[in-house]
């Protein structure tokens, strides 16, 4: 995160991330993921790009706390290819319901606070 970022996670940012299950860190992720893709549907870009925002601290967050590579190469990608989805020319062709999808599995491993991650 650059100079002259704004924190929006600031007590997660602090450590309490880290000690969350990652099932549960990438269900409040796809929590503003989802947040970014219902604003963008309504034409509100503004807000899209906020929640947006918020998903890729909470993943750059997610990355410096990773320790097993299998993990951190996956979410490296998810991140890129999320960046293409919302700000570039969607190279890698992902739609909203793939990401939804993506992320939905997530919020229910979290919900049935299953630790299989």
């Amino acid at each position: 995160m650059g100079k002259g970022v704004n924190i929006q996670h600031k007590g997660l940012a602090g450590g309490r991330w880290a000690e969350m299950p990652l099932a549960e860190q990438m269900a409040n992720i796809g929590s503003e993921v989802s947040r970014a893709l219902n604003w963008k549907k309504k034409g509100k870009e503004d807000l899209s790009q906020k929640a947006f925002n918020r998903a890729l601290e909470l993943i750059d967050i997610t990355i410096s706390s990773l320790s097993k590579y299998p993990r951190l190469k996956e979410l490296s990608r998810v991140r890129e290819s999320l960046v293409d989805f919302f700000y570039g020319k969607n190279e890698f062709l992902s739609s909203e319901l793939l990401w939804r999808k993506y992320f939905d599995h997530f919020a229910f491993m979290a919900r049935n606070n299953s630790q299989t991650l």
